[in-house]
């Protein structure tokens, strides 16, 4: 959905070019993000069809658990901010129904601000977490292969749901000082 245009030479066209260029680039990096959640997808339905069909065979695959939980938390993680940009997650519309204009926008700025400080939160903490791994040396319980590497992909994840979230505050500013519907 692209964003209305102004002229360029109003500094409120230049902010709304700006706006559109991150939007952009959030919406790139998101769908990036989101492939490689469908590949680990993929990758994890392969895996557990391949688990299956060896313990049929009397020969499980050691630490299949492992993977497939690194695959899905891969998966979830890189898919949230492609979800938030296309707003595929479930909002609950009972008071925000009954608002419109600046009270929606005020509203907006504020559920804003909450979300994306607490997802920037979880994906600085995160990364935190993956330091801490990365410099012990932390292996798996089973494979015993690094762990650090996952906990960065999923950091990545959530560093793009922070992105998206930092869009749609940045829009609900806009509304909340223009007035304008959503």
């Amino acid at each position: 959905m692209a964003a209305p245009t102004v002229e360029a030479g109003a500094p409120a066209g230049k902010a709304l070019a700006l706006l559109n260029r991150l939007d952009a680039v959030s919406r790139f990096v998101n769908r990036a993000l989101a492939g490689l959640a469908g590949v680990a997808l993929v990758a994890m339905m392969l895996f557990t069809v391949f688990d299956v069909v060896m313990r049929a065979l009397g020969r499980p695959v050691a630490g299949s658990f492992e993977v497939i939980g690194w695959l899905s938390a891969v998966a979830m993680a890189l898919a949230l901010g492609y979800v938030q940009v296309h707003r595929g997650h479930v909002a609950m519309t009972l008071l925000t129904g009954r608002l419109e204009g600046r009270p929606l926008a005020l509203l907006e700025v504020i559920t804003g601000l909450m979300s994306m400080g607490l997802f920037a939160a979880v994906a600085w903490f995160l990364f935190r977490y993956g330091q801490v791994l990365q410099s012990t040396g932390s292996l798996s319980e089973t494979l015993r292969i690094v762990i650090y590497p996952w906990v960065y992909v999923v950091t990545v994840g959530f560093a793009g749901l922070t992105l998206a979230l930092f869009l749609d505050l940045l829009r609900s500013i806009g509304r909340l000082i223009t007035g304008s519907p959503p």
